[in-house]
């Protein structure tokens, strides 16, 4: 039963979440899993807000459209709506129209080129004179984990029950499909045969008898059957059962069991949603009357009455008789009476209503694809940077014999040629959090607001005992740069105060500027995230100064930020590691090269479960920029 396939896969794929930071965690959920499930949860709740939105969009448009969209209109409308539902549990991230089509095609653009290290690393290090010291505090994410995990437990009991009882439901109707027999009446035989020719459908479908049932169903999807009570071919005219037949096989033709599988698929992951059962309920309603209205099409102007009353007779003679698995001819009382008054007041529609509904299913897909993205739970959770690259010039570089085991990017820009080099776009796209690199901004803020200046910058240590013996002094911007220390960062932003940071975050585009997490630790595998590609346009315009900063100020940054100096080279960065329950699991390397013709500005990032320390990253980077050329 492939709807227990999909849904396997739904279940594994939830409990495979993960988060950027997270995600090479062992099995069998420790804590951090734990929080990324109370993640994953909240924004699928988040999601389902939506969905009531867009649900009562949906319903709007048909009452406003009533006059203009057939029902096969109609019905395709909601198959647009049933595609969205399946994107929070997409793999990828999705992209909007409008984010599509200035990116369609890059992957085409890029030349491609690969480097393999050659220089000797303990040389490049050497040349780094003044290296900036890789110290890190270690930060829990372990907070949220059981309401994470009792949601988790309420959703999928739901869905457990919900597939037991459409799991009973497949079983009967197997029950019944053993049960039956092949058509053995030579006239019904035929008369299925011209039905087929009437409907334009040329695979062979077995039609099948059975005393078990009171209501034709279609069963299958790739190999199609037709089972007919034999009640009906008794006491059914040829007309009755020519009429039945044909409205079986328009479902056949519309694929309309396929989308009744996923309706059900759908039923158990949304369970607990009444507006989506509420559009599903509509959903199968449209189904049957776009199935009416298929039919009419192939019948002459005369027979449409005759075809209502095939379907009155047919349900005063017969009890109502559902199987979510099949495609029947009667379904509910009310739901037929709906079908008549369309069956009665139906008119072929003219050439320009049909454009018109065409337009209407074109805009209204549009916007259902430029909303998506707000429903892509892996897109929330990896965080893309939108980046433009239409106008770059990009070369994609394969830099893996650097990394080896470890994933991550490394991005590098000239700023004379205009050129970018790139290993791994889609890491480099990815933001995730900046940890200690963020403090060479936090002291440019902190000089603009005159906090601290170029020549007084000093703090006094205030006595308290600090992991890393380099802390436990007073300090001045150079030192506490060279040192990372965090006190003297985590003073700055108290006095700066987050409405102040998040403005100049804002103003300067970092990343995704949210300082929402606690004051003194938002940049620690927290609230505020950036991607290595933002690092590299950041640090460029800090170079030109596009902020309108004050140069001194920019100039006193750089000087904290500087690593080594020779008579024609000059090393600048900052690194930056993120500790998580005592797991180095994010190292960040950033700077620039000025070597007096060329301007170099990079940023590599390494991710892993352990280990990814700056330090690491700065190794890589600093062998790449040797074996490129750029450092001696």
């Amino acid at each position: 039963m492939a709807i227990f396939q999909l849904w396997f896969l739904l279940i594994w794929r939830m409990m495979n979440y993960r988060s950027p930071t997270l995600k090479n965690c062992a099995p069998f959920f420790p804590e951090k899993e734990a929080n990324d499930m109370f993640l994953f949860m909240i924004r699928f709740l988040i999601c389902n807000i939506y969905l009531c939105g867009v649900i009562g969009i949906l319903f709007l448009l048909k009452h406003i459209c009533r006059k203009t969209l057939p029902p096969r209109r109609q019905y395709q409308i909601w198959l647009l709506f049933l595609c969205l539902l399946a994107v929070p549990f997409l793999p990828f991230s999705l992209k909007g129209i409008w984010e599509w089509v200035p990116t369609m095609g890059n992957s085409f653009l890029f030349s491609k080129t690969t480097a393999v290290p050659t220089s000797n690393i303990g040389e490049t290090k050497d040349f780094a004179l003044n290296f900036a010291n890789d110290f890190a505090v270690s930060v829990n994410q372990d907070s949220d984990s059981f309401l994470g995990w009792f949601l988790a437990s309420i959703w999928l009991c739901g869905m457990i029950i919900t597939a037991i009882k459409l799991c009973r439901s497949y079983l009967h109707l197997r029950t019944l499909e053993t049960s039956a027999l092949p058509v053995q009446n030579d006239n019904v035989r035929q008369l299925f045969v011209s039905c087929l020719q009437e409907c334009g459908i040329t695979k062979e479908i077995p039609i099948f008898s059975t005393a078990f049932l009171r209501t034709p169903i279609l069963v299958g999807v790739w190999k199609p059957r037709i089972y007919i009570p034999i009640s009906i071919m008794n006491d059914s005219s040829e007309e009755d059962l020519r009429l039945i037949m044909m409205h079986e096989l328009a479902h056949e033709k519309h694929k309309d069991n396929l989308v009744n599988h996923f309706i059900n698929l759908a039923g158990i992951v949304y369970w607990f949603h009444p507006f989506v059962g509420f559009a599903f309920k509509e959903m199968r309603s449209i189904q049957e009357i776009a199935c009416d209205e298929a039919v009419l099409e192939m019948l002459d102007m005369p027979q449409h009455l005759e075809y209502g009353n095939t379907l009155l007779r047919f349900a005063e003679r017969n009890a109502l008789e559902t199987f979510p698995a099949a495609a029947s001819l009667i379904n509910s009382k009310k739901q037929m009476k709906r079908r008549i008054l369309h069956i009665v007041q139906y008119e072929m529609p003219t050439k320009k209503k049909q454009r018109k509904s065409i337009c209407i299913l074109i805009c209204t897909a549009l916007f259902l694809w430029g909303i998506s993205p707000a429903f892509s739970i892996y897109g929330a959770e990896q965080d893309q940077y939108d980046w433009n690259t239409t106008s770059q010039n990009i070369t994609s570089v394969d830099l893996s014999t650097y990394f080896g085991d470890d994933e991550g990017s490394f991005v590098l820009y000239d700023l004379e040629e205009d050129a970018w080099q790139i290993y791994n776009m889609e890491q480099a796209e990815k933001r995730i959090s900046p940890d200690s690199t963020y403090k060479i901004y936090d002291a440019l803020f902190a000089l603009e607001e005159g906090i601290i200046t170029p020549d007084h910058s000093f703090m006094a240590w205030d006595g308290q005992e600090n992991p890393f013996s380099a802390w436990n002094a007073d300090q001045t911007l150079s030192s506490a740069m060279a040192s990372s220390v965090n006190w003297y960062f985590q003073t700055l932003d108290a006095q700066l105060g987050s409405d102040c940071l998040a403005a100049y975050f804002q103003k300067i585009g970092y990343g995704n500027g949210d300082v929402t997490g606690d004051i003194s630790s938002y940049w620690m595998e927290s609230s505020l995230k950036i991607s290595p590609i933002e690092q590299v346009e950041l640090l460029t315009k800090l170079y030109q100064n596009e902020f309108d900063f004050a140069p001194e100020n920019i100039e006193a940054v750089k000087e904290a930020i500087q690593l080594s100096a020779s008579s024609d080279t000059a090393l600048y960065g900052k690194t930056g590691t993120g500790r998580v329950n005592g797991e180095d699991i994010n190292g960040w390397f950033v700077g620039s090269v000025e070597d007096g013709q060329h301007t170099y500005v990079f940023a590599c990032n390494i991710q892993s479960d352990e280990n990814a320390t700056g330090s690491r990253a700065s190794e890589i980077a600093l062998s790449i920029l040797a074996d490129q050329h750029i450092l001696p």
